[in-house]
């Protein structure tokens, strides 16, 4: 939903897994809740079908909405982009034409050792060129990507208890033999 319009129905038909009556339920609360507009409504046999659009602007956690989230409201918006992540990917295999070596689909992760300043520098370089990408329009030359980005630090691998004692006593044995040769 990244600036095309859709019917209920054709939202239906990439997340097979939703109801009908709870696909209407939730692009209702998506159109009160002002993340989802009517972008238009034509008479079709009789019934009038709305084309939903996604309001971009309204669909991103800002950094203020993000800071007054508790943990446990982290960990619901990243199940929720998860499973919206895992309904994308399924829709994705489930077509025809897919292929995912020629379409060069990935999933990746790359650990990554960063100061405060890299951390800082790299997102921006990221979120540079996402931004120069995104600008581009719906075409019959561009095919539709999904750029998912998930990024936060991790602890290190926690370590076996005897190699810290025995880290510990090669540091102290590092110590006491400095010790000795200054003596």
């Amino acid at each position: 939903m990244d600036g095309l319009a859709f019917t209920t129905s054709e939202m239906n038909q990439r997340l097979p897994d939703v109801s009908k009556a709870s696909m209407y339920r939730h692009i209702s609360v998506l159109v009160d809740g002002e993340l989802l507009e009517v972008a238009s409504e034509e008479l079709v046999r009789g019934i009038v079908e709305r084309h939903y659009r996604l309001l971009r602007v309204r669909a991103v956690i800002d950094p203020d909405a993000a800071a007054a989230m508790t943990i446990d409201d982290h960990r619901r918006a990243f199940a929720a982009v998860m499973a919206s992540l895992i309904a994308e990917f399924n829709a994705y295999l489930d077509r025809p034409a897919s292929n995912p070596t020629s379409d060069s689909v990935s999933y990746r992760q790359f650990p990554l050792w960063l100061t405060d300043i890299d951390r800082t520098a790299l997102v921006e370089e990221i979120s540079a060129t996402i931004q120069k990408h995104s600008k581009h329009e719906h075409s019959s030359e561009r095919k539709r990507h999904l750029l998912t980005t998930i990024f936060f630090p991790t602890e290190p691998p926690m370590q076996d208890p005897d190699r810290l004692v025995l880290r510990q006593l090669a540091d102290e044995g590092n110590e006491e033999a400095q010790r000795r040769s200054l003596s």
